[in-house]
């Protein structure tokens, strides 16, 4: 049999995070075919009166992207990280994480920015490159390169946090990278 027979085929490998880069997509090109209203009502999160639309938000404003820049930044490395994850830990255990990080970010800019809005998935971006790390824990073990991860990529939002003015986009990072150490040891414990 020779090898110049085979058909390629394209695989939906990684259905979570395929699914999520392509809402985000749909999400922006939306954005900008409504001048950034849908954005701002459906995939931003700030201080408003509690509505259905301020669930949607909470939850749904790592969907957002600024612009293309914005997203490519983002779904960049998410593309990389999700299939991995996806694979190590599972479709539901992957959406579960995304919504704890998204809500908790929500929350913490809802509660500590009030005239800030936030959107994007660089949240869960953090988290995942710090889960992605932590993979190899064992009882006992901590893995040099986790730690390598959590002081070069939180420290450095540390840093930006402490030496700009944009704290909210720098907080999120930092709470995505907690999430992603503590799911990284609650996931690798129970195996």
């Amino acid at each position: 049999m020779s090898d110049g027979n085979k058909k390629l085929i394209f695989t939906y490998n990684a259905p979570v995070t395929l699914t999520f880069a392509l809402i985000s997509f749909i999400v922006l090109g939306i954005g900008w075919i409504t001048g950034g209203k849908s954005t701002q009502l459906f995939f931003e999160v700030y201080r408003s009166k509690i509505s259905a639309a301020w669930f949607i938000r909470l939850f749904c404003h790592v969907l957002g992207h600024a612009n293309l820049s914005h997203y490519a930044s983002n779904m960049t490395l998410f593309l990389l990280l999700g299939p991995v994850l996806e694979e190590k830990y599972g479709k539901a255990t992957l959406v579960e994480a995304f919504a704890i990080v998204a809500a908790i970010s929500g929350l913490v800019n809802i509660i500590f920015f009030p005239s800030s809005a936030l959107l994007g998935a660089s949240g869960l971006v953090f988290m995942m490159i710090v889960l992605v790390s932590a993979s190899d824990l064992r009882k006992g073990e901590i893995p040099i390169s986790m730690i390598l991860v959590i002081v070069i990529y939180l420290g450095s939002e540390l840093w930006t946090m402490v030496s700009t003015h944009d704290n909210v986009s720098q907080l999120t990072h930092l709470i995505g990278g907690i999430c992603g150490a503590l799911f990284g040891g609650l996931l690798n414990s129970k195996k």
